[in-house]
């Protein structure tokens, strides 16, 4: 299995945890370590909005939680709205926001790495797969504080 299928099926096994039942659209992230080690997430939303948590998110904070935030080579996104029995729906390819491609670019800064990022939809083949540079062009990050 190539790292784009096997990444997008892991990220489809978290969205069934996504915590979604405001905005009923689950999606789940899969992140790549560079031995191997995949972590996952799901989105947690919040009654007080704000608070809510993308899927990048808790999964990129778990990777750091553990120490090992410049070892991302890859993550997977996938998310689509849900169904009456809270199942996710939809072939259409799901890209990280704004503010999760930013949490993604502070480990692949960490890192030293241009990280890929597969997206797919929560059913179908499709695979959308990008080199984060592509999706954050002349991003901020550690480097431009003299830390990466």
């Amino acid at each position: 299995m190539d790292e784009a299928t096997l990444l997008v099926a892991r990220a489809r096994a978290a969205a069934r945890h996504a915590h979604a039942p405001y905005s009923r659209f689950a999606v789940g992230a899969a992140v790549l370590l560079a031995d191997g080690t995949i972590v996952t997430g799901a989105n947690v939303e919040n009654a007080s909005y704000g608070l809510s948590l993308c899927a990048e998110t808790v999964a990129i904070a778990t990777v750091a939680a553990q120490g090992r935030l410049a070892e991302v080579v890859a993550v997977g996104v996938i998310g689509g709205a849900m169904d009456a029995a809270g199942h996710a729906t939809g072939s259409d390819p799901v890209r990280p926001c704004g503010r999760c491609r930013q949490v993604i670019n502070e480990a692949a800064q960490m890192g030293g790495r241009d990280v890929a990022v597969h997206c797919a939809g929560a059913q179908g083949e499709a695979v959308a797969s990008y080199r984060l540079s592509q999706l954050l062009p002349d991003a901020f990050g550690p480097a431009d504080l003299g830390i990466a």
